[in-house]
């Protein structure tokens, strides 16, 4: 390798991080889904005369990108909820990703001059899975219904499995001119149940080396490595890595409560949260930066086609969610009703909104990107710029112009805020945990290492915690996922004046750096503890309220 080409590809990669923290730091103040200011920025820079072109190679999405990502999805999901949704997650990952790729298919035939029915269906494919990575940055900062959470996450774990399966039986009819359904059917199957048992095989062995791991980086580092595993691991037989990153991420969060301590995991989320922030960041700017070497290859008529053709299948594609969401929430309750089996409807608003929520991403670009150039006789592959183009188109469109209404569509329609479900969930959970702590510190009351003193203390911690949240107990306001504001600016205010008397005491010299480090980290876990682990120490004393902003 050229060491020269080496230095000037790592200096690129420096300046798009550089500009990625700057573009998302702008969309945290500007209020916009970063993964939108990203794209635009990326594209803004794609055009600035001088700039080198930036390819990107699709087996670098595939590999480098998805694996970490698919797999944390996974991992923060809820089994239950996922159960619980199974059916509409299945109509949507599998019944409307099938049906989008037919409507598209049928609207690019008949839209773009000359194009075969394999490239349309495969069109049709790059572009029927929606990315929830901007959807639900958005929806959980809001508050929406769990349920619509779970239902719009589920979706996005297994739809990409269905997209690139018929994306590869598409593909395999551009290049060799062959095509049958039932074989279709019978790999999908195969690289489904194939790529789960990968997953939990890999998952399953991850666990165990976590386990026998005396160092907690390294722990760390089995976590990071085996998304990858599975991945390649299904790859080489030829089934989902998809579903094997999804299935492992799912096993492996099963397990991991028991299996690590505290401290394994709080410093494990760190390190995986800087890494998703990293890898989101940089495929949404690369996916901006693309755009201008593609569109370089066509004329300006070709291009003004190209957008044409892209705004009406991203119309297609949209109108198709629309219409099959519907479809699929209701008609099923209606049967069973009509069986005797009634269920509830869900609130118009939430079909609405879930209609809406179909922003194209990661995978839509590296499907596109990973097109063949040639077919199986040597000669190009017919419409491949056109489809690639035409893909981009919507991407941009919909993590724009959706990505950009979602947040005050949710607010009209009146889906924001607390679910009170999750709180009752969470108090019990809370009362249930203190009521075996209490018990067990009973059967230790018996054992005479323990001075009754300090069983005393920690029993009456439990105690206090268990009439807080106990059945009888009013359902406590700072037990949902927004604390109350007056209460988490007192804990901020008592947590810095306390962490200002330790820097004092350092400053005055009567304790060293070492015990201030040890205090320091009491504190950090402590202010997680509360709910105030995102707040910036001020040095100085505070004008009231200040500490907390």
């Amino acid at each position: 390798m050229d060491l020269t080409s080496a230095l000037a590809r790592a200096e690129v990669f420096l300046a798009l991080l550089v500009l990625m923290l700057i573009l998302t730091g702008l969309a945290r103040r500007l209020l916009v889904p970063y993964p939108i200011l990203l794209v635009l920025g990326g594209l803004a820079i794609a055009f600035v005369p001088g700039i080198p072109p930036i390819r990107l190679h699709p087996d670098i999405v595939f590999l480098v990108f998805l694996p970490p990502i698919l797999w944390a999805a996974a991992y923060f999901t809820s089994i239950r909820e996922f159960k619980r949704n199974l059916r509409a997650i299945g109509l949507l990952s599998i019944g409307l990703v099938l049906a989008t790729t037919l409507t598209v298919g049928y609207v690019a035939h008949a839209l773009i001059p000359g194009i075969s029915w394999a490239a349309s269906f495969a069109l049709g494919a790059i572009v029927s899975p929606p990315d929830a990575v901007a959807a639900t940055a958005v929806l959980h900062r809001i508050g929406v219904p769990r349920q619509l959470l779970a239902i719009l996450e589920g979706e996005s774990l297994v739809n990409d499995a269905t997209a690139l399966v018929l994306y590869r039986a598409a593909v395999a009819a551009m290049v060799s001119g062959a095509f049958s359904v039932w074989s279709t059917v019978g790999n999908f199957a195969l690289v489904a149940v194939g790529g789960t048992i990968v997953g939990l095989a890999v998952s399953w062995v991850s666990r165990h080396a976590i386990r026998r791991m005396p160092e907690v980086y390294g722990k760390i580092a089995i976590t990071l490595l085996a998304p990858y595993v599975a991945w390649v691991a299904a790859e080489r037989i030829h089934v989902s890595g998809v579903l094997a990153c999804v299935a492992g991420g799912l096993y492996l969060r099963r397990h991991l409560s028991a299996d690590v301590s505290p401290t394994v995991r709080l410093e494990a989320r760190s390190v995986w949260e800087l890494v998703l922030f990293a890898l989101n960041g940089m495929i949404f700017i690369l996916i901006g930066l693309q755009l201008a070497p593609l569109s370089a290859e066509a004329t300006r008529g070709e291009l003004q086609d190209i957008i044409r053709w892209g705004l009406l299948i991203t119309l297609t594609a949209v109108l198709a969610r629309f219409i099959w969401v519907p479809i699929g929430t209701y008609v099923p309750r209606l049967i069973l009703r009509a069986i005797g089996r009634p269920e509830r409807f869900p609130k118009p608003q939430a079909v609405f909104l879930t209609s809406w929520t179909a922003m194209r991403g990661i995978v839509t670009l590296a499907a596109a990107l990973a097109l063949p150039l040639t077919r199986a006789d040597g000669t190009p592959l017919p419409y491949r710029s056109e489809i690639i183009l035409v893909s981009f188109v919507v991407i941009v469109t919909t993590l724009v112009v959706q990505g950009l209404s979602l947040k005050p569509l949710a607010r009209w329609l009146g889906l924001s805020g607390k679910e009170e479900d999750q709180e009752r969930e969470a108090a019990e959970a809370r009362a249930r945990s203190a009521e075996a702590a209490l018990r067990h510190l009973d059967r230790l009351a018996n054992d005479p290492g323990w001075p009754p003193t300090v069983l005393d203390s920690v029993r009456g911690h439990y105690e206090r915690r268990l009439r807080r949240f106990g059945p009888d107990a009013p359902l406590d306001p700072t037990c949902g996922v927004e604390h109350s504001d007056r209460l988490r600016q007192l804990r901020a205010e008592a947590h810095h004046a306390e962490r200002r008397a330790v820097i004092d005491l350092r400053n005055r010299g009567e304790i060293g750096d070492d015990v201030v480090l040890d205090l320091e980290r009491e504190l950090d876990v402590e202010a997680m503890r509360n709910g105030i682990g995102d707040l910036v120490f001020a040095p100085e004393p505070a004008p009231k309220g200040a500490a907390w902003q």
